[in-house]
């Protein structure tokens, strides 16, 4: 089966298709990226303004086109917070419907956590044991901490590299009073989440899942994405806050200019390195790594799970107990000689004496 997912951000729309097969990773056999930069239409009431509005009906429409052409016959487009918490957000979805026929859903912030846990556990797998991660959007940012398949805590705040430029810089490149007022909001705003992850013991690894921690990685030196997801890549937070200062120096037009930097996240750079660098500082980490999955993937192995069949059906049997025969003294006291149970064709069992005379023990299973 070939499903898609369509994740509408506060920067781009980008669709990602897949062919589903059982036990096979998402890695996607295309792909289309349309710009829709909605904070550069963000008024102060926290609407999205027409052109944005327009930008995303034809982000919406050029994705359905393609996915036609690629016979794709199940997707889940969805939105993040920058439509999601938009003050018009009814107004935005109504028209997308309207214009192109499509539905899109919305996560919570805590459901883009989970499902981003998600992507980045098993991308990692069981070996990287207690996992954080933290994913800095656009509108917001996502922690989420676990040792299983699930999150045992997944916390949001809005932190999102945009919404952060839009509320606090003035100017570009914005002065310094204004990027020192952003740190002292940030410091404060992730205290309350750091207390509560001291709770949950210190983390075996930690990633930074978001595009923002793929560029600050890359401004770092690590290598471009181009040579694909199976690179090692990571970032230290002496890095990332040795950067900041350079990067408060540059216009929105220089930073673009940087390795790694896209036009559409110039802008935010800035404000996405000064809650990295926080949010680590706060949360006593030195270093993590950068995750090639987050939530598209996230989704796409939500949407996997439910539609594909996973072909393993072990069986299993009943075990039941029953003395030894006689004379058999074959097994070692205390064990259980294992049978075909002849009623059912099933594994059965025979328990050994326990000692010298005893009786089997009934209550073995």
């Amino acid at each position: 089966m070939r499903l898609a997912v369509l994740d509408i951000g506060s920067n781009s729309a980008q669709l990602q298709v897949v062919d589903a097969q059982p036990g096979a990773p998402p890695l996607p056999i295309h792909g289309l990226r349309v710009p829709v930069r909605l904070s550069e239409d963000m008024d102060g009431t926290g609407s999205i303004g027409e052109r944005g509005i327009g930008r995303v009906v034809a982000a919406v429409a050029a994705a359905v086109e393609v996915a036609l052409q690629q016979n794709v016959e199940q997707w889940y487009p969805f939105v993040t917070a920058a439509i999601r918490d938009a003050a018009n957000r009814d107004v935005v979805l109504r028209r997308i419907e309207d214009e192109t026929g499509v539905q899109p859903q919305y996560l919570s912030g805590e459901q883009e956590g989970r499902l981003t846990y998600v992507a980045v556990r098993r991308w990692y797998g069981w070996s990287a044991g207690r996992l954080l991660d933290i994913d800095i959007g656009g509108g917001s940012m996502e922690i989420a901490y676990g040792r299983d398949a699930e999150p045992d805590v997944v916390i949001s705040m809005s932190l999102g590299a945009g919404r952060l430029t839009r509320e606090f810089f003035t100017a570009d490149p914005p002065p310094a009073c204004e990027v020192k007022e952003l740190h002292r909001h940030v410091r404060t705003a992730v205290r309350e989440a750091a207390d509560r992850l001291r709770w949950e013991g210190e983390p075996r690894r930690v990633i930074g899942s978001s595009k923002t921690f793929k560029q600050l990685a890359r401004l770092a030196g690590a290598a471009p994405q181009r040579e694909g997801p199976f690179v090692h890549r990571n970032v230290t937070a002496k890095q990332i806050t040795r950067w900041i200062p350079r990067l408060a120096a540059l216009t929105g037009a220089q930073r673009a200019a940087l390795p790694g930097v896209s036009r559409p996240r110039a802008a935010q750079i800035l404000a996405g390195a000064v809650v990295a660098a926080e949010t680590m500082r706060a949360l006593q980490i030195d270093a993590l790594e950068v995750s090639p999955w987050a939530l598209r993937e996230g989704v796409m192995l939500e949407h996997l799970a439910r539609v594909t069949d996973p072909a393993t059906s072990l069986p299993a049997f009943p075990l039941r107990p029953r003395a030894a025969a006689p004379g058999n003294d074959t097994a070692a006291p205390g064990s259980v000689v294992y049978q075909l149970d002849r009623r059912t064709g099933s594994p059965g069992a025979a328990s050994s004496p326990v000692g010298a005379g005893a009786a089997p023990d009934r209550g073995r299973r």
